[in-house]
Parts: structure tokens; C-alpha cells; sequence
């Protein structure tokens, strides 16, 4: 099975044309994210302190460029029920477990 193959199968997507446009969600928003990085100044040499803060206010940055991209690229369903399962995960961690 290809790559391709697997990702539609994965997200339950019907073509790989759709599996190429979430592709291109993912990469703008990666590369928006670093050139925000990039403008705010924040690099390798910066304190730890500062980046541990910028990858902390990022998140929902990101979350939020996720569904912005996501509508410009028409896939903007999928990007919220994926948004939707990351924050049930995310909530799932801080969790008590019951016995």
C-alpha cells in the first residue's frame, strides 16, 4: 500500500487529492509558525525561558492557522474534527483516572 493509501485510509478521506491539499494545510502552517518565530526574534540562541513561553502561546496559534488554512484549502471539516480529537486528547491527560 502507498503512502498516499495509508493516509486516506488514516484520516478517512476519499482521494488523494485531499490527502495532498491536507499536506499543504500542515506545510503552510508549519512554515507560518516559523516565520512568526523568525519576526518575533525568538532563535537557538534565545533563553530557554523564551522559547519554552513561545512554544506555549504557539499552540493555539497554531490550532486556530490549522483551521484558517484548512478553510482556505476547502478542507476545513477535517481540520475541525481533528482539532477536536487532539483537544479530547490533550483534555484525556490531565484526566484523573478512575479505579
Amino acid at each position: 500500500m502507498s503512502f498516499i493509501e495509508n493516509l486516506k485510509n488514516r484520516w478517512q478521506v476519499k482521494s488523494g487529492l485531499q490527502v495532498l491539499l491536507i499536506l499543504i494545510v500542515f506545510a503552510c502552517t508549519g512554515s507560518s509558525v516559523v516565520v512568526i518565530k523568525h519576526l518575533i526574534g525568538i532563535s537557538n540562541s534565545s533563553p530557554s525561558s523564551h522559547r519554552i513561553l513561545f512554544y506555549l502561546a504557539v499552540l493555539p496559534i497554531y490550532n486556530i492557522m490549522l483551521l484558517g488554512y484548512g478553510f482556505l484549502f476547502g478542507q476545513f471539516k477535517f481540520f475541525l474534527n481533528f482539532e477536536k480529537k487532539f483537544f479530547k486528547r490533550i483534555i484525556g491527560l490531565f484526566k484523573k483516572t478512575k479505579k
